[in-house]
């Protein structure tokens, strides 16, 4: 709808016609298949219909594309990899269109001088991180273990977890600059950028305007081109494993290393995890995972002697009834690598930790983006997470209510199959995140065999419709949301899951919808996201 509230009449002809001359004929897709592939995400299929996904390759064919789906008032789902859980790109409104970023991938400059790199929206962690290695650069913040196709734009839409986190944050935290497109194709550039405008080397530059957009679930604007900080690679990594017999001490556990600030990252696994994980294929037999071992280490010999280590370690260290912490530290010296672990092994022994066989610690670091074959259970089942990010402090009674809750719903899940585990990860020096997980027998979605090695996928069986269990396992992810929310915990790829408006008080709901309406008056860009606009009736 247009400001001044008339209707829109659309001419399905001249829309087509002039989106088709900005980005090419290959580049407007309307083909079955597409569409569904765009229709959902890992958790859900959105409840709109697509009339077409468009992929721009530049931030003018960007630019140009969004102010001709403007004028002619219809709703944007902007898209990066596909692997929201939260309905954070699924249409939900008639005659929406899904905007491809994929083709949007380029890496536009490295300043080892100035210490940034600009990319587009669309380039994956991986990619990033394989242009700055020979440089021996890094951003701080370098990915989530899905980086092998997430899109930095999607990143920052949603915020991420995992590599780098435990002493840089989320990936937000290491943005310089960015360029939005607006809803009506305005280009919005924040942060210092240079004499000639085009060179962002600082953020602060006045009031945030770059936070406004991370974290938005794509609801302000469409991330086109970020720049992120570096810094210079590590020169040493240093890891340990250890067990614990309850979530309890493990949780005090991971809470006082993040105090300590001695993990880059911390990752752990309830039992339930840990059973997963052991019916996939061993890891130790792995040879692509063992050649990484190899290649992460400084000399040959060393790399050699540690993926010796890691067959040897094999499984037989792993106990299923207990909770795994992995914790990587790294360090510009041996000694100062060598005193923080020194510290994490103090601090799990204060908690009745033991420690194990640092293999999946490892591994982490030398495969730290796996093919996202996990994405289904092992046996083909739907794979669901939902998390929280919680203070130090409440993490243990959080987790012990969460358990409690599932605990009530154990008979249901076992009548229909369905089983959980938690992931635990370390955000920061004053957050975890606690991430139980549902699998269940289900049919798959299209995004599921996108994802998927295509090997792998042919070992999966492809389950039938199963509602019954989908609903348990809807009621319980609210029952989990429910709990967090009590407890006044935030969230990552808020999309339109987490109650992230109805926490806010009344002034930042106010400022919220009034950014909104400055940036996207008329509610088309990912409308519903963050709760904070109703969607709207797309033109007939």
């Amino acid at each position: 709808m247009p400001e001044d509230g008339t209707s829109v009449v659309f001419d399905h002809h001249q829309f087509f016609a002039t989106v088709t001359d900005i980005v090419g004929a290959d580049n407007v897709r309307t083909d079955a298949t597409t569409l569904a592939l765009h229709s959902a995400d890992i958790w859900s299929q959105g409840n709109g219909a697509l009339l077409a996904v468009v992929s721009p390759l530049s931030l003018d064919q960007l630019s140009g594309v969004v102010a001709v789906i403007n004028r002619a008032g219809l709703p944007i789902a902007p898209r990066g990899a596909g692997m929201s859980y939260t309905g954070g790109y699924v249409p939900v409104a008639g005659r929406t269109v899904s905007l491809d970023l994929s083709r949007m991938n380029r890496i536009l400059a490295i300043s080892p001088e100035d210490m940034t790199v600009t990319v587009e929206a669309g380039c994956s962690w991986a990619a990033l991180n394989q242009a700055l290695a020979p440089l021996g650069l890094r951003t701080p913040f370098w990915g989530p273990m899905s980086g092998l196709v997430s899109t930095i734009g999607g990143g920052l839409s949603q915020l991420n977890a995992m590599l780098g986190g435990g002493h840089y944050g989320t990936s937000s935290e290491s943005v310089v600059a960015l360029s939005v497109v607006l809803a009506d194709g305005q280009v919005l550039r924040t942060g210092a950028r240079g004499a000639d405008g085009d060179s962002p080397f600082y953020r602060h530059y006045g009031p945030d305007l770059a936070g406004l957009f991370c974290g938005d679930s794509g609801a302000f604007g469409i991330k086109a081109e970020i720049t992120l900080r570096l810094m210079r690679a590590p020169e040493h990594e240093g890891y340990a494993s250890f067990s614990f017999a309850n979530g309890r001490d493990l949780l005090l556990a991971m809470a006082e290393m993040a105090r300590a600030g001695v993990a880059c990252e911390t990752c752990a696994f309830d039992p339930g995890l840990t059973k997963v994980r052991l019916t996939r294929a061993s890891l130790a037999s792995d040879v692509k995972t063992l050649g990484a071992v190899v290649g992460q280490q400084k000399s040959l010999l060393k790399g050699l002697v540690e993926a010796a280590r890691v067959v040897k370690g094999g499984r037989d260290f792993i106990d299923e009834d207990g909770y795994p912490l992995h914790v990587i530290c790294e360090g510009r010296s041996r000694a100062a690598v060598e005193a923080d672990l020194d510290g994490a092994r103090r601090i799990a022994a204060a908690l009745r930790g033991k420690e194990i066989p640092n293999s999946i610690a490892k591994i982490i670091r030398s495969v730290p983006f796996p093919p996202l074959n996990s994405v289904l259970g092992p046996k083909g089942e739907r794979w669901a997470p939902v998390h929280g990010l919680v203070p130090l402090s409440a993490a243990p009674a959080i987790f012990e209510e969460l358990q409690a809750m599932l605990a009530g719903r154990a008979e249901a899940f076992a009548a229909e199959n369905i089983f959980t585990g938690t992931l635990f990860t370390g955000a920061s020096t004053n957050a975890l995140i606690i991430e139980p997980v549902f699998y269940w027998p289900e049919q798959r979605f299209a995004i599921h065999e996108q994802a998927i090695e295509p090997a792998h996928l042919a070992k999966l069986p492809e389950l039938a419709a199963n509602p019954t269990a989908t609903n348990l396992v809807t009621a319980a992810r609210q029952a989990v949301i429910a709990i967090f929310a009590r407890h006044g915990c935030a969230h990552y790829q808020i999309g339109r899951t987490y109650p992230y408006l109805a926490s806010r008080d009344d002034a930042t709901r106010a400022l919220l919808s009034a950014i909104k309406g400055v940036v996207d008056p008329a509610g088309l860009i990912n409308p519903g996201g963050l709760g904070l606009a109703p969607l709207p009736t797309a033109p007939e």
